[in-house]
């Protein structure tokens, strides 16, 4: 019973089109292309190449294919994200390689091929210098290689140019790939942006590591397909929404300085990321000793120690995936708590998951994972529990093989990202208004109006026939209830 269902939440989808800054530069670049006559529409064959549009920012590019009746794309043609720490050299390589393309010459109608543009005009200029410098003395021996040179260099250079400056760039295409890469690419804008406003090194730190999250998932999605992938895709996700929720934080706090000391939680430590969504041990290069748990702490908050609920739900989010050709994108699930006991799914740490989620329920909860990691003291004992990544990853493989029952959800950006917060009363989403220059905060009010949403689905679906959790499962620890 694995449902698709894209629910309309209390949030808004956010959308990035193409130069949201600049809303003429599109109307511009749609009639230079007609002026042109470089312009994609039905009438073009299949060799016909797209019209792109480069939209250029600090982290690479975003190029746009430029349909025939002007309208907006609603995704990029591909992404281009430039090197972490880039040189000057090679931000003029981003530049050189979203240059506009330089019109072809066809040579005759009968001859096949054709000559860039400039190697023609080059031609025409080298052989005026070369009868000029004839006229002053100079040997034609001298003179003649040289017009024949030229033409030739402006024809085969900018090819050789472009295989140089690609070795800084990682360029990805394919559907899935860039829609997933335009989320991370959005967050990355807003960091960027907070920098050029912000002197604070915390701000430039959290932009810097944001494009070398980048450009690791650019290295993944170069190499394997999103579905692959997934792993390494949601936890640099996670920690790009840590990054943005950290930066507006921060930007908070020095527009409004009175209120620094008063708004935090009692006994919460200052660190880089919220305790909510701080990440697995795979990233603990990126966490401080601040959040590492302390000695003598408890494995596990009090929720785990009451009595054990069947009746309960796990709600996660993962990479985006699409069931059948044309359908609609999938990027959240909810399974029935039994599903962890699966045998294809990791275990011990899908039973210990289980145990922690089933303790000291309400029956017919919805519990985020974003929850367990809050109980988890903030995630700092998720090592002590298991591999949660790899268990959602496993989860999701049961999911498509229709192995088990789920909900399969489609949410909006901002109503997915509600539920990778915890429940901390500070937790919130922050989006960036670039037009406005202010940030706009949904908290824990907007976060349970999206799982009562899903609650109110779960309850449509589950009267009519139970979650099947799957079949073979394992024993949960300590016995059935």
């Amino acid at each position: 019973m694995t449902n698709t269902l894209n629910p309309t939440a209390t949030t808004t989808q956010h959308r990035r089109g193409p130069f949201p800054n600049d809303p003429g530069r599109w109307k511009a670049e749609h009639a230079r292309a007609l002026l042109s006559g470089h312009d994609r529409d039905g009438t073009c064959s299949d060799d016909c190449e797209p019209v792109l549009v480069y939209e250029r920012a600090r982290w690479g590019w975003l190029a746009w294919t430029m349909p025939g009746d002007g309208t907006f794309p609603d995704r990029p043609h591909h992404v281009g994200i430039l090197t972490p720490d880039a040189t000057r050299m090679q931000c003029l390589a981003l530049r050189w390689l979203t240059r506009r393309p330089l019109q072809r010459i066809a040579l005759a109608p009968h001859i096949p091929g054709s000559l860039r543009a400039w190697a023609a005009v080059t031609a025409l200029a080298g052989l005026a210098a070369g009868l000029l410098a004839m006229s002053y003395g100079v040997a034609w021996d001298v003179v003649l290689p040289a017009v024949l040179l030229a033409p030739s260099l402006a024809e085969h250079l900018p090819g050789q140019l472009d295989a140089r400056a690609r070795r800084h760039v990682r360029t990805v295409d394919g559907e899935a790939a860039v829609r997933y890469l335009q989320r991370l690419t959005t967050m990355q804008t807003d960091l960027d942006q907070a920098t050029a406003a912000s002197d604070r090194y915390e701000v430039r730190r959290s932009a810097e590591i944001g494009q070398q999250l980048l450009w690791d998932a650019a290295g993944l999605l170069q190499n394997q397909d999103t579905r692959a992938a997934f792993a390494g895709l949601i936890a640099r996700e996670r920690l790009m929404v840590q990054l943005a929720d950290q930066v507006a934080s921060i930007l908070t706090r020095t527009s409004h300085p009175a209120a620094t000391g008063q708004d935090r939680e009692p006994g919460r430590q200052p660190g880089p990321y919220p305790p909510e969504l701080r990440p697995s041990t795979q990233q603990s290069p990126h966490r401080t000793p601040s959040t590492s748990p302390r000695k003598g702490s408890l494995f596990m908050t009090q929720p785990a120690l009451g009595v054990r609920t069947v009746d309960v739900y796990l709600l996660f989010a993962h990479e985006a995936y699409y069931p059948h050709s044309g359908s609609q994108e999938i990027n959240t699930t909810v399974i029935a708590a039994d599903t962890l006991l699966h045998p294809q799914v990791q275990q011990p740490d899908g039973a210990r998951i289980h145990d922690i989620l089933t303790r000291g329920r309400e029956p017919g909860t919805v519990v985020p994972l974003a929850t367990l990691t809050h109980e988890l003291a903030g995630g700092a004992n998720w090592p002590e529990v298991g591999d949660f990544v790899r268990v959602t990853t496993d989860l999701v493989t049961l999911v498509q093989m229709q192995l088990c029952d789920a909900l399969s959800l489609g949410l909006p950006e901002l109503a997915r990202a509600l539920i990778c917060i915890g429940p901390g009363v500070h937790q919130e989403v922050r989006t960036f208004d670039a037009s406005a220059g202010d940030f706009t905060a949904y908290g824990q009010d907007a976060r349970a109006a999206v799982l009562a949403e899903v609650s109110r689905l779960l309850a449509v679906i589950t009267p009519e026939r139970p979650f099947w959790p799957g079949d073979g499962l394992l024993p949960p620890l300590g016995g059935s209830v």
